[in-house]
């Protein structure tokens, strides 16, 4: 377990080096103000991805161990596809955002889905470094695209994002379909089992994803709030921040995507919950050490690498700082919950975050900007991660001193990494001298 924890921590690790790339160009060559619109778009994208996922979205790698791996996919293709059109064209009526921009939120929204439901049909079946691969080759073709478009290419615009997206989902999308079309389960004609296979996706994915919805919610809410109180330029400085502060919740997630695989694939749903616990702890552990330290990162550091504009994202990180750390516990439990599909307890819990996040963006923006806006996603993260480890702590019967790390785990966690150094050095005496 701590093996493929540690296989997958590395693959997101390299993913958000990548990420941060992307952030990087795109600040850098574009300014605060395109950053703006490129956030703005990514967080339309977004929610329409969400939106896809009501049929399909994590709940295929919940179903496909016990299901033929082409009866869920039809279904959340076909649904794909009337959620891109849709929901670009709802986008556009209800915002003065222009045919072009309308045109290819629908064509990114559809081909991002189409490889996400790939990939989570190939996690499902165990194939989790097939979904590492190609999960961080996307991060390097999005990444490579831009620098040629922006560097040699000199195409220094937001078009320039949009048709690097295509090249970045495109590619791993045509991938991911060739290796799916190795699994061995065979087409079944019966139209009965394919019916109710789609029924079963639809009503996991309608409980799973509406607390991916209202997640959603609760993160972006801030997003809306600072491009309609503020401007453009506010909320690309803002994104900066929240880009750093939550490429921290990479390792949470990767150690709840982990767990949340073995979950349901395991027999035994107690003992495999409890053997996650001591990797919950470490996470949360690690977890409070990258806070502290990009908390400590200086505002001209920040102005240095993005440019002048972003100093002020410094503000916006230790705004959200508390909210980043007690969310990145609430990941493990709403893990436990997505996998024992007591989807209800997630869906209350980001209900509540949305309850906090509305009124307090509001209030805060119009006087504090986008300091304002963090101040009100840490508040949301905050809310729901303290009910759902409340509800977690009741449903496995569990002490809190379960859950929280103390010095036995970081006294183990030394213990382990003397014992490390120990054997390297043995190898190292072993092996015959280099001429």
């Amino acid at each position: 377990m701590i093996k493929r924890i540690l296989q997958h921590f590395a693959a997101r690790v390299l993913t958000a080096g990548l990420s941060f790339v992307v952030v990087w160009l795109t600040a850098r060559y574009l300014g605060a103000t395109g950053r703006g619109q490129v956030s703005l778009f990514f967080t339309d994208m977004s929610g329409l991805v969400l939106l896809a996922g009501l049929v399909g979205g994590s709940s295929l790698i919940y179903l496909v161990p016990r299901r033929n791996a082409w009866h869920l996919l039809l279904p959340a293709y076909g649904w794909a596809v009337v959620v891109s059109v849709l929901g670009a064209t709802a986008v556009g009526l209800l915002r003065p955002a222009g045919l072009v921009y309308t045109l290819h939120l629908g064509g990114v929204t559809l081909v991002q889905v189409l490889l996400s439901i790939n990939l989570f049909l190939l996690l499902g079946r165990q194939r989790e470094r097939t979904y590492n691969v190609l999960m961080t080759a996307q991060a390097a073709l999005l990444a490579g695209a831009l620098a040629l478009a922006f560097g040699p290419g000199q195409w220094l615009s937001i078009t320039a994002y949009y048709y690097a997206n295509y090249v970045a989902y495109g590619l791993p999308w045509l991938i991911s379909t060739g290796l799916l079309l190795r699994l061995p389960d065979a087409w079944d004609r019966r139209r009965p089992r394919r019916r109710a296979a789609a029924r079963e996706l639809a009503r996991h994915s309608r409980g799973a994803h509406l607390s991916n919805l209202l997640t959603f919610a609760n993160y972006r809410f801030g997003y809306y709030a600072v491009a309609y109180l503020a401007d453009a330029r506010s909320l690309g400085i803002l994104s900066v921040g929240v880009a750093l502060a939550e490429a921290i919740w990479l390792i949470p997630r990767s150690t709840a995507l982990i767990h949340y695989v073995a979950l349901v694939n395991a027999a035994d749903k107690r003992g495999q919950t409890y053997a996650a616990l001591r990797g919950s702890r470490l996470t949360l552990l690690a977890t409070a050490a990258a806070v502290l330290v990009l908390a400590a990162v200086p505002a001209a550091w920040l102005a240095a690498v993005f440019g002048a504009e972003f100093g002020a994202a410094h503000a916006v990180i230790l705004a959200l700082a508390p909210g980043i750390l007690i969310n990145g516990a609430g990941m493990q439990a709403s893990t436990y919950f997505s996998g024992m599909a007591r989807y209800g307890v997630n869906n209350r819990a980001a209900l509540l975050g949305l309850f906090v996040a509305v009124p307090t963006s509001l209030v805060l923006v119009p006087r504090l900007g986008m300091v304002g806006a963090a101040l009100g996603m840490s508040a949301s993260y905050a809310a729901s991660a303290t009910y759902l480890l409340w509800q977690y702590q009741r449903a496995i019967h569990a002490d809190w001193r379960d859950l929280v790390p103390g010095w036995a785990d970081v006294r183990g966690l030394l213990r382990r990494g003397s014992r490390t150094e120990a054997l390297e050095a043995d190898q190292s005496e072993s092996l015959p001298a280099r001429p």
